[in-house]
């Protein structure tokens, strides 16, 4: 076999990585530990509710992600260097020795960390993901070694297009105008004026990672530099063992809802293409493209800053239908023992019947367990969980009910460049993924590894589906016998004053 030439790239390689206490960040971890010979990894980690940087460190690896590679490299943690700092100061918060250390040190920038919350607050969400873009750019060109340098932003910081090509867009606002507005204004007054700095943007994420976007094209002129977009991420697909997430964002979100019980309805257009990818084959991608941007600056043939739209839909599509049903079958095999009712769920894109059914299926049966808790004593939960549910509900739905398409030239062109050794190392080619493999642990992943059940357990869990589906069958006879016969005394009543005059 030929050599690798990405694990070449990586050998000896000191990288500086932010946001490694994130999703991504994890497993951007234990892919280079796992497959690659890097000297050390410095990771930029805030001090958080009173734990230091180093706290944090052996925190992250106590994750069941690592499991694997602590059996094979039980040492591999020495290559970790926590770094203290924080996005959101100026600065990244560094210290002057820190800075100058990762100035001598480093060789390779994987600048991951953003706040992901859709509607942070305008000048939190600058801070993080705009002006600290800034600081690692500012940071990188000081770099006395460096070779590569990726920003990590999003498939839909251009989601006010229709058509996304692998390209930087201009953005009307230039960062520093905003920047010197916001240091101005109050925190209220910032919040006031928030919507009509987004514009067409529907959230401060998507805008500021726009905004980031034009940040690398104005200040990373000279650097090897080059703008990763993945899409909607979630579960692992293979590596390093399949089903893994640590989040409830998006459609995992939905999913845990629906085999919890919780969610019984979502606003969602099945006809759309659900733009899904892996996150072990994100973050292979991430890792050829921080290699290919090193051999793209070296040839000094093209001073273009390289884009990659690494996304499902062109080689792979799976549509919102397809997931939701898929899942849903899955949900009924792994019900959690903590599940509250038997997971169902209708669908649909219409708004109205949308809000018809969150008060038929989630906020009056709600309603009905509270007040029967207050009655034994208890405490009211359930209306204020499905006042949180429908919030986020309300997030997603933009990029639920639309859909996108995308040019992804450059990635499809990257796994053209790579040998069979690179191929199998880091196999981030979407076209090669399995759906319904995939989707077969992505399930079981939120049960294991979100709801913390173990698959010991799920034999107890089938036994309470079977109680739950009875009961729900019930309930449903008794509501729709209450329904119809609600209906036929509004009927009639209405009919008998209809007659009265003729009588």
């Amino acid at each position: 076999m030929e050599t690798s030439k990405i694990q070449d790239f990586y050998k000896g390689a000191r990288v500086f990585l932010t946001g490694g206490t994130g999703f991504m960040g994890k497993a951007l971890i234990e892919k280079l530990l796992r497959d690659t010979e890097v000297e050390t990894i410095y990771i930029l980690v805030r001090e958080k509710k009173g734990k230091t940087s180093h706290m944090r460190i052996d925190e992250l690896f106590d994750d069941v992600v690592f499991e694997r590679l602590k059996s094979q490299e039980p040492n591999c943690k020495n290559k970790v260097q926590p770094i203290a700092g924080d996005c959101s100061i100026a600065g990244l918060g560094l210290s002057i020795i820190d800075r100058q250390r990762l100035i001598t040190d480093v060789d390779i920038v994987l600048h991951v960390a953003a706040t992901v919350n859709f509607n942070q607050h305008i000048k939190l969400a600058y801070n993080i993901n705009v002006r600290a873009t800034r600081d690692v750019l500012d940071l990188a060109r000081e770099m006395t070694n460096l070779k590569s340098i990726v920003h990590v932003s999003t498939a839909y910081s251009n989601c006010i297009r229709d058509h996304i090509e692998e390209k930087i867009y201009d953005v009307p606002l230039d960062s520093s105008d905003l920047e010197v507005m916001l240091d101005k204004m109050t925190k209220h007054e910032s919040e006031l004026y928030t919507e009509t700095l987004l514009g067409e943007w529907p959230n401060t994420y998507t805008f500021t990672k726009a905004l980031a976007e034009s940040m690398v094209k104005n200040r990373g002129n000279g650097l090897p530099i080059g703008i990763f977009r993945p899409s909607i991420i979630i579960s692992t697909y293979k590596e390093p063992v399949p089903g893994w997430i640590d989040n409830l964002y998006g459609p995992t979100g939905i999913t845990a809802g629906t085999v919890s019980g919780i969610i019984r309805t979502a606003l969602c257009d099945g006809e759309k293409i659900a733009d899904l990818i892996p996150i072990d084959t994100c973050v292979a991608a991430i890792l050829a493209s921080t290699w290919d941007i090193k051999e793209r600056h070296s040839k000094k043939n093209d001073d273009k800053i390289p884009v990659y739209n690494y996304v499902s839909s062109v080689e792979n599509p799976l549509y919102w239908n397809e997931f939701l049903n898929i899942n849903y079958q899955e949900c009924l095999k792994w019900i959690p023992e903590k599940a509250i009712w038997y997971p169902t769920i209708t669908i649909t894109n219409n708004k109205y019947f949308y809000y018809l059914m969150t008060f038929l299926y989630h906020t009056f049966p709600a309603l009905l367990f509270d007040l029967a808790s207050l009655a034994v004593g208890g405490k009211p939960r359930l209306l204020s969980l499905y006042k949180k549910v429908h919030k986020f509900t309300t997030i997603l739905l933009f990029f639920s009910t639309k859909e996108w398409s995308f040019s992804n030239k450059n990635v499809q062109g990257l796994w053209l460049t790579l040998n069979k050794s690179d191929r199998d190392l880091f196999p981030f080619s979407m076209g090669q993924v399995q759906w319904l493999t995939y989707l077969r642990n992505y399930t079981p992943g939120i049960r294991r590894y979100l709801l913390k059940e173990s698959y010991s357990s799920l034999q107890q869990s089938q036994k309470r589906c079977k109680r739950l589906e009875i009961m729900h069958n019930v309930l449903k006879i008794t509501l729709t016998g209450l329904l119809v016969n609600f209906g036929y005394f509004f009927v009639k009543s209405v009919v008998g004053l209809l007659l009265r005059p003729f009588s």
